[in-house]
């Protein structure tokens, strides 16, 4: 199949290209304006507890908890919330509120008289509102968008108003990132392209990755639009799309480009090297492409439209990476032939000096692998330790800068307020057989809810509740909290809401439901606690089927790529060892705080839920990716000579630089990433670029060919069963080519001198000597 994609780029080359240039001009347009067709949200459970109760709250009750908060600061320093001039100013303020379209029950200190409403030195107040109606909805994110550019400090007479809450923090959460990154853009780009050309050794070539990576991101953006009139789609994938497409582009752009070269210096014409290279290094980019397409798909099957979200971006970028790498980029290599060696800042040479290294790197793997192999896994154990102490939980609003106005409302009121009322959370009871709630039963729900010692407040039909005890009888405003057979009640915590002892609260309040008396009733507890506790019960019920999938999926393909059981199984373990060096670095420096100072981020002692799923997926692809770069090129060897550790030694030596190189770059472009302000973009930027590097520089290329060397003629073993799977339903090999080697002239067990290296320059087919 590859000799026919191969033939069909050579000899149909400018069909090829027409309808690349085509098919990327109709993406553009088409895909235009995708950021405004996709969510801020995707981070619930659809199914749980926690969205139940709101969506219970919003139909029975028409009523729902505190989407967004104003914090009202009293201007004259002689003056406090209870002075004529600022009640007037408050009280105007709440109805401003009131009478914007989209905003509904609205509550402030002033038209409450809650005293919970106002700080302890009696100079600042709250107003809480919500946003009913459909949370990804255009309208309802274009109306928080509006409402926190307006109140950010806006003053009305004698009081500063400054929004905050829950929406307000993903909405300036999402416009911090977008400012963040096109600043890092701005950066990276031109940082990788300079690498770019390093690692091609000419600007012409350099530019062939980029290419490739803009025309995968656009097609993407196509399929993304797509997808947004059948399902949400987060606003976030748009990030996976540039970072991963541009990274994957380089990757499958380097490979490709290096055997075109290799085989325009062992003496192929141009179009013959083509051919012969989309036999090879084709065949490994499909196979590496599915891997990485694999490893995202498992992100389907959690509920959270967030992280389903990356899978159809990843699979989709990924997809056309490897389309355009495999059809369209060969197609203008043989248009281009040599000319991508012009624009060299130095006459450009095959790096037959860097082959060179690597293999002598390999000679180090035979010849010492015990050792590699002890302290390699030694310390990659060793960094991963933290992992086993790390506490789930979600980012809030400290995920952004200390200095965000967003956070600085929530700061405050954490410090200067002694009730959480913004944090209060809902307990739904609905009667199971339709009858009307007894309110006796409502009454002694709030009496056990209110004992707690993490409580500070109980309101339920029959009053409200502290320690236990009533304190305020009720009166016509408790009929809001009954409707029929349906009843809730509005718990006020004592405690930090994104906290173990806020978490344990939400677990004594659940486990109420399990008593006798409340038999008769489906009790559901809502808010953004429960709402943290639903999710990581969706996510870690559901991780061990998204592992296994990729588990599964990696081993099936990785033997039918090498027909080998030993492979595969060491591939995936040094996945997991490799990942879990990143993940328990990751917790020592976010969830501990190791470096906070100097990176710039706020630690809260729990490292956030969804992050590391997503890291895991992106980067167990990507270190597949690697693996195959390698052990392609090893087996094509060993299928050449029989000769495994001539194999190891061949194989490093062709593809160490291309995969450390690769790593570098792709590195850089997550690097972008970790110059968020916001912890969370932080996490994920530079957790990705810690794991492709461990992977490629500690794994790949030192502890792979040393597991290799130990192994020997095992490496390719497979029972005759296997093999007969394998021969049947594995890919055709690529060839053999009887081209004489370079290392055939050569004793690999003897250190190589580079002055006796020919050099070939591609341009003139001059044969010249290396300096």
């Amino acid at each position: 199949m590859m000799t026919s994609i191969g033939r069909l780029a050579v000899h149909r080359r400018r069909t090829v290209l027409i309808l690349t240039a085509f098919a990327f001009v109709t993406a553009l347009v088409l895909g235009g304006g995708i950021a405004d067709r996709l969510s801020e949200g995707g981070f619930d459970d659809p199914g749980s507890d926690s969205v139940r109760a709101r969506a219970e709250l919003d139909e029975r009750f028409d009523t729902g908890f505190a989407d967004l908060v104003i914090l009202v600061t009293v201007l004259p320093t002689d003056a406090t919330v209870d002075s004529p001039d600022v009640v007037q100013d408050g009280l105007a303020l709440t109805e401003e509120l009131a009478v914007i379209p989209g905003t509904d029950d609205v509550i402030s200190y002033w038209n409450t008289g809650d005293e919970s409403l106002r700080s302890v030195d009696l100079d600042r107040a709250l107003i809480l509102f919500r946003l009913p109606g459909d949370e990804s909805g255009a309208e309802r994110e274009h109306l928080i968008s509006q409402l926190v550019t307006i109140y950010s400090g806006t003053e009305r007479g004698t009081v500063l108003a400054q929004i905050g809450g829950r929406e307000a923090v993903f909405e300036q959460t999402g416009a911090v990132v977008e400012n963040d990154l096109a600043l890092a853009e701005a950066i990276a780009i031109p940082a990788t392209f300079i690498l770019l050309v390093i690692v091609f050794g000419t600007i012409a070539a350099a530019l062939l990755p980029v290419g490739v990576g803009i025309v995968a991101a656009v097609g993407t953006f196509v399929i993304l639009h797509g997808l947004t009139a059948m399902t949400d789609v987060s606003i976030f994938a748009l990030n996976l799309v540039t970072a991963l497409g541009l990274g994957l582009a380089i990757d499958y752009s380097l490979l490709i480009v290096s055997r075109f070269r290799e085989e325009r210096a062992r003496g192929l014409s141009v179009d013959d090297a083509v051919v012969r290279t989309v036999q090879t290094a084709g065949r490994t980019i499909a196979f590496s492409g599915l891997t990485v397409a694999i490893s995202l798909a498992a992100l389907l099957v959690f509920p959270l439209f967030f992280l389903r979200s990356f899978a159809y971006a990843g699979i989709g970028v990924v997809a056309l990476a490897m389309a355009v790498s495999v059809v369209t980029l060969p197609a203008l290599l043989s248009v281009l032939g040599d000319r991508i060696n012009r624009w060299a800042l130095t006459p450009y040479r095959t790096p037959r000096h860097a082959v060179n290294r690597w293999r002598e790197l390999g000679q180090t793997m035979i010849a010492r692998p015990w050792p590699v192999i002890v302290l390699s896994v030694a310390l990659l154990v060793a960094v991963a330790l933290p992992f086993l102490g790390v506490n789930w939980g979600e980012a809030d609003d400290r995920a952004l800068p200390a200095d965000d106005p967003v956070r600085a409302v929530t700061d405050v009121i954490r410090t200067e307020f002694d009730s959480r009322e913004a944090n209060a959370f809902p307990v739904v009871a609905i009667s199971a057989t339709g009858a009307d709630v007894d309110r006796g039963d409502m009454t002694g729900l709030a009496v056990a809810i209110s004992a707690m010692d993490s409580v500070g407040r109980v309101d339920a039909p029959t009053g409200s509740f502290i320690g236990g005890a009533g304190i305020v009888p009720a009166d016509d405003s408790n009929e809001r909290f009954v409707r029929g057979d349906a009843a809730w009640l509005n718990v006020v915590p004592a405690v930090e809401p994104i906290s173990q002892a806020g978490e344990a609260l939400i677990h004594d309040v659940r486990a109420l439901a399990e008593h006798d008396e409340l038999a008769g009733y489906d009790i559901l507890v809502g808010g953004g606690t429960a709402a943290l506790i639903d999710t990581k019960t969706a996510i870690f019920d559901r991780i061990w089927i998204a592992g296994g999938l990729i588990i599964v999926a990696t081993f099936v393909l990785l033997f039918l790529m090498f027909g080998s059981v030993l492979v595969p199984i060491k591939a995936i373990i040094l996945n997991i060892l490799s990942l879990g060096a990143t993940f328990g670095m990751m917790v020592w420096v976010f969830q501990s705080g190791h470096g906070s100072d100097l990176l710039g981020f706020t630690a809260t002692g729990t490292t956030d839920t969804t992050t590391p799923i997503l890291m895991f997926c992106i980067a167990f692809g990507l270190s597949m990716d690697y693996e195959v770069f390698l052990l392609a090129r090893m087996k094509e060897e060993f299928d050449r000579t029989g000769d495994n550790d001539r194999a190891i030694v061949v194989g490093l030596g062709q593809t160490g630089r291309l995969v450390t190189a690769a790593a570098v770059l792709l590195a850089v472009t997550f690097l972008a990433f970790a110059t968020s302000s916001v912890s969370t973009i932080k996490l994920f930027g530079l957790g990705l670029a810690v794991a492709v590097l461990v992977d490629a520089f500690i794994v790949r290329v030192t502890l792979v060919p040393a597991l290799m060397t130990v192994a020997g003629k095992w490496n390719w073993w497979a029972p005759a069963p296997l093999r007969r799977i394998h021969e049947r339903f594995g890919p055709a090999e690529a060839p053999p080519e009887q081209i004489l080697d370079l290392s055939e002239t050569l004793d690999l067990r003897e250190t190589l001198d580079l002055r006796d290296l020919p050099v070939v320059d591609v341009r003139t087919d001059e044969s010249v000597r290396a300096d």
